[in-house]
C-alpha cells in the first residue's frame, strides 16, 4: 500500500489489467470508434490488450484521439515557447483552465511531439464519479485533487496531494500540471489563486515552505481558444453569482462540459509557454516578505506571464468592441468575423437579457484587458 493509492494514477505494472476493465466498454468504444473511424475495433483492441505502460496508452491511444478532436473541432493548434524547455526534464507546468480535458491534453501532445517529459496533471474527482472515466483518468496519469472537503479533511487531502506533486518532481523526474485555479475560470479573468500555490509548499519541511518553488522549475502557459466550446455552459453559474445565490450543478452538468468540450466548435487555439521563472522566485524568496506576501507576489508574476502569452483572437476583439460600444480595435478583425460572432451571441444568450449578454462578451473581453495590464508593466 502506498499513501498515494487514493489520488494516484496507475502503476505501470498495473495498467494492463485496469486496460481489461474497460476494454468493452461502451464508452470506451465510442471514444476509439472516433479516434480510429477507419479501423475495425478489433484491431485498436488487440494492440490496447497488448499495452502495457501508461505512455504507450498515452501516445498510442489519447494522442491520436487528442488529434483527431483538433480535426473535427477546431481550425488548429499553434504553439509557442517549447524551444526554451529542456528533454528529460521535470517542469511544474501552472496554467490558465478554460476546458476540462483538453487545456492538459493538449500540453501533453505538444509535449510528446517536442520529445519532452509528459506530466501527470491534477484532475478533480468530482469530474471522475464514473468508474469508466476514473480508470481512464489513472491511466493517462491524472491524480486526483478531492473536492468538496473542509476543515481537517481539506487540509490533510492538499498535504497528500502535496506530497504526491513534490514526489513526482523531485524524485521521479515527472512534469506536474495544475490549472492557476480550483475550477476552470468562467468569465475569461483568469488569476492564480493563493490557494493553489499555498497548496503546493505544503509538503516542504522546514520553516520556509516557499523555498519548495526553488527547488522545482515552475513554467507558466498561457492557453487561448478562439471560441470556448463551453462558453454557454458557463452562463448559469455566472448568473447565480450576480445574484448572491449558491450555484448547484445539475447531476450530469460536468459530464455535458467535459464532452462539450471535445467536440464543441473551437476555431483556433494557441498554447505558449511562459519561459521559466526560476529568477522571479529567487528575487521573491530573498525579499524579506511574509510567506503569504511570498505566495502573492508569486500569483501576481504567474498572472502577468500568463496574460502577456495570450494569443487574442478576433473573437477577443470584437467582444472588446461590442463590450465597451467603440471601435478600439476594428483593425483587428473583419466585418464577416464580427457577424460571425455577432450570430454566435445571438444563437447562445438570450440577448433580451443584458446580465447575460455583458457576462458572454466579459468572457472573451477580459484577456484583452488583462493583456494590456501585463504588457504596460513589461514596457516600464
Amino acid at each position: 500500500m502506498s499513501q498515494f493509492d487514493s489520488i494516484r494514477p496507475f502503476y505501470e505494472t498495473e495498467a494492463n489489467a485496469a486496460i481489461r476493465q474497460i476494454i468493452d466498454d461502451p464508452m470506451l468504444e465510442a471514444i476509439m470508434g472516433f479516434t480510429f473511424p477507419d479501423d475495425h475495433s478489433k484491431n485498436w483492441k488487440n494492440l490496447m490488450l497488448h499495452t502495457h505502460s501508461l505512455r504507450d496508452f498515452q501516445v498510442n491511444f489519447i494522442y491520436p484521439g487528442v488529434k483527431k478532436v483538433l480535426e473535427k473541432s477546431s481550425n488548429g493548434l499553434s504553439t509557442g515557447g517549447f524551444e526554451q524547455l529542456e528533454p528529460n526534464t521535470a517542469y511544474l507546468f501552472i496554467s490558465n483552465h478554460r476546458d476540462i480535458i483538453l487545456d492538459t491534453s493538449l500540453l501533453n501532445a505538444c509535449l510528446y511531439e517536442h520529445g519532452l517529459v509528459l506530466t501527470t496533471s491534477a484532475i478533480g474527482d468530482n469530474l471522475i464519479q464514473k468508474p469508466f472515466l476514473h480508470i481512464l483518468s489513472r491511466l493517462n496519469r491524472n491524480f486526483a485533487i478531492k473536492r468538496g472537503l473542509q476543515g481537517r479533511a481539506l487540509l490533510e487531502s492538499s498535504q497528500l496531494a502535496s506530497a504526491f506533486i513534490r514526489k513526482s518532481l523531485l524524485n521521479e523526474n515527472r512534469s506536474v500540471w495544475t490549472a492557476q485555479r480550483e475550477g476552470r475560470t468562467k468569465d475569461g479573468n483568469d488569476a492564480t489563486h493563493k490557494g493553489v500555490l499555498k497548496m503546493l509548499t505544503l509538503a516542504e519541511e522546514g520553516k520556509d515552505q516557499f523555498s519548495f518553488f526553488e527547488k522545482v522549475k515552475v513554467v507558466p502557459i498561457s492557453i487561448s481558444y478562439e471560441y470556448d466550446p463551453t462558453d454557454v455552459l458557463k452562463m448559469p453559474e455566472l448568473l447565480a453569482k450576480s445574484k448572491d445565490e449558491k450555484y448547484v450543478k445539475s447531476e450530469n452538468e460536468d459530464f455535458q462540459n467535459l464532452l462539450r468540450g471535445l467536440i464543441g466548435t473551437k476555431k483556433r487555439i494557441h498554447l505558449q509557454v511562459n519561459g521559466i521563472i526560476t529568477e522571479e522566485i529567487k528575487e521573491i524568496s530573498k525579499s524579506g516578505l511574509g510567506s503569504g506576501e511570498k505566495l502573492s507576489q508569486l500569483a501576481n508574476v504567474i498572472d502577468q506571464k500568463i496574460w502577456a502569452g495570450y494569443k487574442l483572437w478576433p473573437s477577443n476583439y470584437i467582444a472588446h468592441d461590442l463590450l465597451y460600444g467603440d471601435e478600439e480595435f476594428k483593425n483587428e478583425y473583419t466585418i464577416e468575423e464580427k457577424e460571425a460572432f455577432e450570430k454566435r451571441l445571438r444563437e447562445k444568450v438570450d440577448v433580451q437579457n443584458d446580465f447575460l449578454v455583458k457576462s458572454f462578451l466579459s468572457m472573451y473581453a477580459n484577456p484583452v484587458n488583462n493583456q494590456i495590464k501585463a504588457l504596460s508593466l513589461y514596457k516600464v
